[in-house]
């Protein structure tokens, strides 16, 4: 058996495949994907399980996209990081900047992982041609039940994707691993992707620690996972060493800070508590209001609100959403603040309030000091969040359901 090809070959490969003139492309290509926000986890999982697809029978090659333009690598520095370990670099991921003008959807297969419905522009173009997913969030049913491609539809709670990447591809991971080794082969291509996905799964675990978050399948990837990575290794070590990077968003403007973890959503309905479309931006924040107010904006909280304007009115947004996580002392703090810039929004965003106050313990930040009705429709609140447990995988799905005026998805 040759060797296995390291990462970094796979993904010059993949890249070549994928930028080959229209007449020289396979056909159809089938291609791995993330969520739009593009975080630790999207990432990972769809390298992780492009390589491991591509290397285990029928050998079908998966294209890794990275779900952003380049150019929004550079907000990603925790990524640069973790790539370090694999020996690569943000040059080697293939983003959405790649995807050629003439692919057409007839020539491609989708496979989704970290979420389980196409949004934007891939959506607009590719959503009929999903064959797959693997995903912990709510089932959106945008994936056949029947993927009849070869490929899983997997849809579970879960406090990484990657975890459910790993325990779906471990048998063909293992058989490969153990060929490596009967073959005397370098092991250094398992440790690049153990490492991958290892630091994905800590990131959305709390190095295990969240009990809200962590299940079982997270703790036996980890377990399986660093049977792959030689000494020196330290788990903790190298999640705090990733978490510094991650949470150091000093150098960012505040449009990065708003755009480095974002995701959007439209309701098509027509039927939400306003009767029309209403679009809702949400931006995932490593750091509290406090620090955007104080450090960020010198303590001018009028700055804030100004760049968040800035930010959803660049957007189109109906409904922008800053979502913060911290940990002040050690401990776990998120915060919420939702901005409603029309009527119906208003009325959308006051029934989220009413609904779902209790179950999340919103209550005023800061005495309310954020807090405002303005001229023209608009209405503003932010709160401190008690429910430490509920992330934005968890809110965004209300405040979905207050935009729909229907069931929670």
């Amino acid at each position: 058996m040759p060797p296995r090809a390291s990462l970094g070959a796979f993904l010059a490969r993949a890249r070549s495949a994928l930028t080959a003139p229209a007449p020289q492309r396979a056909s159809p290509l089938t291609l791995v994907v993330g969520n739009e926000s593009a975080d630790l986890d999207s990432l990972c999982s769809a390298v992780v399980y492009a390589y491991l697809r591509t290397h285990a029978p029928p050998h079908t090659l998966h294209v890794p996209i990275s779900n952003l333009p380049r150019d929004d690598l550079k907000l990603r520095t925790e990524m640069t990081a973790a790539l370090a370990h694999a020996r690569l670099a943000p040059d080697d991921l293939l983003t959405l900047d790649d995807l050629p003008a003439d692919l057409a959807p007839r020539d491609t297969r989708w496979v989704l992982v970290d979420h389980n419905a196409l949004t934007g522009d891939l959506a607009a173009r590719y959503a009929g041609r999903v064959v797959g997913c693997v995903d912990h969030h709510a089932d959106e049913g945008a994936v056949p039940r029947d993927t009849g491609h070869n490929e899983p539809r997997i849809v579970e709670t879960c406090g990484s994707c990657s975890s459910l990447v790993v325990e779906y591809c471990r048998p063909a991971w293992e058989a490969l691993a153990d060929a490596e080794a009967e073959a005397g082969g370098d092991a250094d291509v398992d440790a690049h992707l153990a490492r991958l996905s290892l630091i994905a799964v800590l990131i959305d675990t709390t190095n295990l620690k969240s009990k809200d978050k962590t299940t079982d399948k997270d703790v036996a990837a980890v377990s399986f996972l660093e049977r792959f990575v030689p000494a020196p290794y330290a788990r903790d070590a190298y999640f705090d060493e990733i978490s510094a990077v991650k949470e150091d968003i000093s150098s960012l403007s505040f449009r990065d800070v708003f755009r480095k973890d974002y995701k959007q959503w439209e309701d098509q309905s027509g039927g939400g508590v306003s009767g029309g479309r209403q679009l809702l931006g949400t931006s995932a924040i490593v750091q509290n209001l406090d620090y955007l107010v104080n450090e960020k904006a010198g303590g001018d909280e009028q700055q804030l609100l100004r760049e968040f304007r800035s930010w959803a009115g660049e957007k189109g947004l109906d409904i922008g959403v800053i979502m913060t996580t911290a940990h002040p002392d050690g401990r776990l703090q998120r915060e919420v603040l939702v901005w409603a810039f029309n009527e119906g929004a208003v009325a959308s965003c006051k029934a989220f309030y009413e609904r779902f106050k209790g179950e999340l313990g919103l209550a005023p930040w800061r005495g309310g000091r954020l807090d405002e009705t303005c001229e023209g429709g608009e209405w503003r609140a932010a709160w401190t969040q008690a429910n430490i447990a509920a992330s934005r995988k968890q809110i965004a799905p209300m405040l979905r359901e207050a935009i729909k005026g229907g069931a929670r998805l």
